[in-house]
């Protein structure tokens, strides 16, 4: 058994590679490592719409009971609600079985620690250790067994504590909204409509297989058209369990997390609440996002690839503000994590605030081009690039063609058996022919 924590927890097949022996072993781990010192630890356990969520929610309540700690079940809720859970319910920690934007063959865990947050990576191998070597699990008996719960009301705490993070209401706003067959199903149209706005629905009848099927953030272009067919003046697609949303204004056009993040970051730093001036994104954010928040007096910092890693910079250096070009934005005064549905809240709110369409502050960010492209590498080779001169050789060619105007990124995807190339730069159609020829050369090389 190699490595099992990616950038985002464990992921893998359901039932091939995140067997229910694996799940019951990590939450035998979890509960050590999380519950140390604790006396009958709790851990708030949710899960997305997976079909195999159910095997796996089944396997970590048992292996939790098994080690004297207590499950407590929310059933299918949002991660980030996990992450707000955890608090409101005093619990020791949380689990979340999904696996985001991946397809539903999939499946995965997520552990937060009693505030709500993603373990740093000491915690992480811990665990890990403990399962890989079958050491330090402390196996109960008796009337020192755990026990486990249902708590129904998850979602309703977490919708009324989003509810709370915004003022007023959304009365007058049309709204198309995707929920990606995931976990936001019944979450997003609830919370909407509660505010005011006038809620259209698409994708929000989850069968265990469809989820984020041609759907949700990652395949925003239905909802594009649903917001043009619905007249609706913005969309908001979520991805399976909703951490990370991705918009669409009242012309169809994608509005990502760059362009939230502009714009949200320019209402904090105009209301006096971004901390330092600072937003906090990755190497993947484009430099339009930059471009933009120094003309509203702020600065980027650039991260790895990873909200953990946005959320880990935001905290070390007393940022409150930051995400990813992929939807996860972290509003650090309201919760722990990336949340799709808060981010969606807080796009309103500045639309509110700047009393402007969110076509009209999408045009405030110009993008600079990218080209995106994944290469499907066996995950033994995913960074068996960095040693082949070949490969190494045509990126510094490229870098030097584009000089000061663009850049080249690579890099490993931490929870698929790929090889991600990004260009950015000022030609489209150059950017590429430069991407499509680097895949053709990563692929002959390493597969």
């Amino acid at each position: 058994m190699g490595k099992l924590f990616g950038t985002d927890g464990v992921r893998g097949i359901a039932n091939r590679e995140l067997t229910a022996e694996l799940a019951y072993k990590l939450a035998q781990a979890g509960a050590a490592v999380l519950g140390r010192g604790i006396d009958r630890p709790r851990f708030i356990l949710g899960t997305d719409t997976r079909i195999s969520s159910d095997m796996l929610e089944s396997a970590m309540a048992a292996g939790l009971c098994s080690v004297g700690s207590n499950a407590v079940l929310v059933g299918v809720v949002p991660t980030p609600a996990v992450a707000y859970l955890i608090r409101h319910l005093n619990a020791d920690g949380g689990i979340v079985i999904s696996a985001s934007h991946n397809p539903a063959e999939y499946n995965g865990i997520k552990f937060f620690d009693s505030r709500g947050y993603k373990l740093e990576d000491d915690m992480e191998e811990a665990i890990e250790e403990m399962v890989i070597n079958g050491t330090g699990i402390k196996l109960s008996d008796g009337q020192n067994l755990g026990r486990k719960t249902a708590e129904t009301g998850g979602t309703r705490y977490y919708i009324d504590y989003l509810k709370s993070t915004v003022s007023g209401s959304f009365e007058g706003m049309k709204v198309a909204v995707d929920c990606a067959n995931g976990a936001s199903y019944l979450a997003a149209p609830s919370i909407l409509q509660e505010l005011g706005a006038n809620v259209r629905v698409i994708n929000n009848k989850p069968d265990g297989l469809n989820i984020n099927v041609d759907c949700g953030s990652t395949h925003p272009e239905g909802l594009a058209s649903f917001v043009k067919e619905e007249e609706a003046h913005l969309g908001l697609a979520f991805d399976g369990d909703a951490d990370r949303v991705i918009a669409v204004d009242g012309e169809g056009r994608i509005v990502d997390g760059d362009y939230i993040m502009a714009i949200c970051g320019r209402r904090l730093k105009e209301q006096g609440r971004l901390a330092n001036d600072t937003v906090v994104a990755t190497v993947m954010s484009n430099l339009g996002l930059h471009r933009a928040m120094e003309q509203a007096g702020c600065r980027v910092e650039e991260t790895r690839v990873g909200d953990r890693y946005v959320l880990q910079r935001i905290r070390e250096k007393g940022y409150n503000f930051g995400g990813e070009q992929s939807g996860h934005i972290i509003f650090l005064e309201h919760n722990s994590t990336g949340d799709g549905l808060l981010s969606a809240l807080q796009l309103l709110e500045s639309i509110k605030f700047f009393g402007r369409s969110l076509a009209e502050l999408r045009d405030t960010m110009e993008k600079f081009p990218q080209v995106l492209v994944n290469v499907e590498v066996e995950n033994s080779k995913k960074d068996s690039y960095r040693q082949d001169r070949v490969i190494c050789s045509e990126i510094d060619r490229i870098e030097s063609q584009l000089k000061n105007n663009g850049r080249v990124l690579i890099r490993p995807s931490g929870t698929e058996p790929l090889v991600r190339i990004m260009m950015e730069g000022q030609d489209a159609g150059q950017l590429r022919l430069y991407a499509d020829n680097l895949a053709r050369l990563i692929e002959s090389r390493l597969t």
